[in-house]
């Protein structure tokens, strides 16, 4: 948490407060750049890095989608900071129709489309001669989690290892909405997509646990504050339960990691991937008492506890690099 939230935090510039970025990344000791990438089906889509401080050199790559709604310029980063300083080279893209991207506000027709522009992104970081034999890892959180293990499948040799966050596997029943609304809702989304008229809960403040934080994170500038679209939630609905089919499928090495009072994301379904996966490299953590939010809106200790399980199970898959010149 920033050490200035104890300001009020309406007039803050950034989640971390009131310096600018580049002051903030260099009191973190890392770089960080952004841009827009153009992806083959010709969606501009912004982009970001985050990256050690020379002279340490990256141990990996790490390609990190964010959860629906949303975006990687707010509490997102706050992860991507912690690893960067950890060793590793992050990269993110706002996904479309959110953040800085091209898109209708939080309107994500087809999944499948999404997987290849974060794949075509990915692939083409892997390009830079500076990266090269760097293992590489997919980090997903929510919805990001579901798009991590897709496009896995979509190219089941071209990552080491996926870091799952509350992976949206499939929508938990507390806050699916309820028979026959999803049938109704199948049907007027032919005709009506991105009619913004769903009924759900409100997914912030079932989220995050620690009060300050949920006004952090309600501050976010480029946070979708509307209802779901309808296209959207049929479209979510849809690959989450083509991928709870599908958990025999993942073969890669993962650590999924789910708090058991999640009523966003079914820890349940967490717990099944890890029992069907065909990887012979699979970690399971369950945390007591945590919620969807495990990275930013839990407790400063339990977003320590979570983080150093992550770093852990990189640290044991990266020992080979020498990381200072």
């Amino acid at each position: 948490m920033s050490q200035n939230h104890h300001q009020n935090p309406q007039f803050f510039l950034n989640y971390w407060g009131n310096i600018s970025e580049e002051d903030h990344y260099a009191s973190q000791r890392i770089k960080s750049s952004k841009s827009f990438y153009t992806s083959p089906r010709g969606l501009k889509l912004f982009t970001r890095s985050w990256l050690p401080l020379p002279p340490v050199l990256p141990r990996a790559l790490i390609f990190m989608v964010h959860g629906y709604g949303n975006n990687i310029s707010w509490t997102f980063q706050a992860t991507a900071i912690f690893l960067a300083q950890m060793g590793f080279a992050c990269f993110a893209l706002d996904l479309e129709g959110h953040g800085g991207s091209e898109g209708l506000k939080a309107f994500v027709p087809n999944v499948d489309s999404v997987v290849h522009d974060c794949l075509s992104f990915f692939r083409f970081v892997k390009l830079n001669p500076q990266f090269q034999g760097l293992p590489a890892f997919l980090f997903g959180e929510s919805m990001g989690g579901a798009i991590c293990l897709l496009i896995h499948f979509a190219d089941p040799e071209g990552f080491d290892g996926a870091i799952l966050v509350a992976p949206m596997c499939k929508i938990s029943d507390k806050v699916k909405p309820i028979w026959p609304i999803p049938q109704f809702l199948t049907a007027v989304a032919r005709f009506l997509p991105s009619l913004a008229i769903v009924p759900t809960a409100d997914l912030l403040e079932k989220s995050v646990k620690v009060e300050e934080k949920k006004i952090v994170a309600e501050m976010n500038p480029m946070r979708y504050r509307g209802k779901p679209r309808l296209g959207t939630v049929v479209e979510l609905l849809r690959v989450t339960e083509d991928l709870s089919g599908r958990l025999g499928d993942v073969r890669l090495p993962f650590i999924v990691v789910h708090g058991d009072a999640d009523v966003v994301t079914d820890p349940n379904v967490s717990k099944s991937l890890y029992e069907e996966a065909q990887s012979e490299d699979k970690t399971m953590k369950i945390y007591e008492g945590m919620m969807h939010s495990m990275l930013f809106g839990e407790t400063d200790e339990n977003v320590e506890i979570v983080r150093n399980d992550i770093v852990s199970w990189l640290n044991a898959r990266c020992r080979s690099r020498i990381s200072v010149r």
